[in-house]
């Protein structure tokens, strides 16, 4: 090449394409610095679709090799449990962990937490239908009063009413216990556990505790206890729940999921009873309280074409006198 034709090439604008290759290379380590460069290229290509990029994963993937950006890989591990002695309840899930709307199964585990001052233990509840986490309890005992604690909240996060609810868990001690059964009786929780030393069977909540250590605790180190429960306090409210993609939620957050799923459920009741009558509406069966943020959501929108049922839903609440939780 001559010394002219370089300095020319030098000088020269960058053409329409390597502009947009550039903006897309900005999207990509924004994305992957937002997500604290856990985000692969499935994901990653996701959003930028959803802004009306026309691109392709392998496009992601090829960028994101050449910006040295990677997701963390999980790491597999053989388990360890034995059976025990107590008897334990029967498997109502059986590996089918799809359900059609919340609060049909929760699943439940613990797991471990390192910190220099010294362990702590975590225990969770999710829900099935969005894997949004429900309740979560951290101490530094691994006992019964820690599951229950995780579960109460999850109550608690649904309004008290838990009553059908299925509970699913290994066979840990915690969960035979008779203080978390006496606990399952209360709210009119119905427990059921897989077998013993199959992590497939609880593969739910494995893949929870897998995602936060792998993609927060095990890029952090946490001096103190206290900071350790604030830290993933923050991790789970912040992030998991409200913008973290998921898979199984069509990648969206599992609180954007629910949201979508209580604002369609009430079109669709609205419509089926005819609540959005010209003289005035009635509520005949009072919506679940996590549903009013939705239903305010979906009045507000401006193709939702039962604006007038959404109008009926929320006059009946008020006139109940009931508040969102």
């Amino acid at each position: 090449m001559s010394e002219s034709w370089f300095y020319k090439w030098r000088d020269r604008r960058p053409t329409g394409r390597e502009l947009r290759r550039q903006r897309l290379t900005d999207e990509i380590k924004e994305i992957f610095t937002e997500s604290g460069g856990t985000y692969g290229s499935p994901k990653i290509f996701i959003l930028p679709v959803r802004k009306g990029w026309r691109i392709s994963v392998n496009t992601v993937a090829k960028l994101m090799a050449e910006l040295g950006l990677a997701a963390r890989v999980v790491r597999r591990r053989s388990g360890l449990t034995r059976p025990g002695r107590r008897p334990a309840v029967p498997d109502f899930v059986k590996r089918d962990f799809a359900t059609e709307e919340p609060d049909l199964v929760w699943a439940g585990d613990m797991t471990e937490i390192v910190t220099e001052e010294g362990k702590l233990y975590l225990a969770t509840v999710i829900d099935l239908f969005s894997r949004r986490l429900l309740g979560y309890a951290i101490g530094a005992h691994h006992d019964a009063d820690l599951v229950v604690a995780a579960l109460n909240m999850a109550a608690v996060t649904r309004g008290g009413d838990v009553h059908g609810v299925i509970f699913h868990s290994d066979r840990g001690s915690e969960y035979t216990s008779r203080k978390f059964a006496r606990a399952c009786r209360r709210l009119g929780v119905t427990q059921s556990m897989g077998r013993v030393g199959s992590c497939f069977d609880n593969a739910v909540s494995e893949a929870f505790n897998s995602v936060l250590k792998v993609e927060y605790v095990h890029r952090h180190a946490f001096r103190t206890r206290t900071e350790a429960r604030s830290r993933i306090a923050t991790w789970i409210t912040d992030f998991y729940n409200t913008r973290r993609l998921h898979s199984v939620c069509g990648f969206k957050s599992p609180m954007d999921y629910e949201n979508e799923y209580w604002a369609g459920l009430t079109v669709r009741l609205a419509a089926q009873e005819g609540l959005h009558s010209s003289r005035g509406l009635t509520v005949s069966r009072a919506p679940p309280p996590m549903m009013l943020p939705a239903i305010r959501t979906a009045r507000r929108s401006p193709g939702c074409e039962e604006r007038h049922a959404c109008d009926g839903i929320l006059a009946g609440v008020a006139s109940t006198g009931r508040t969102e939780p």
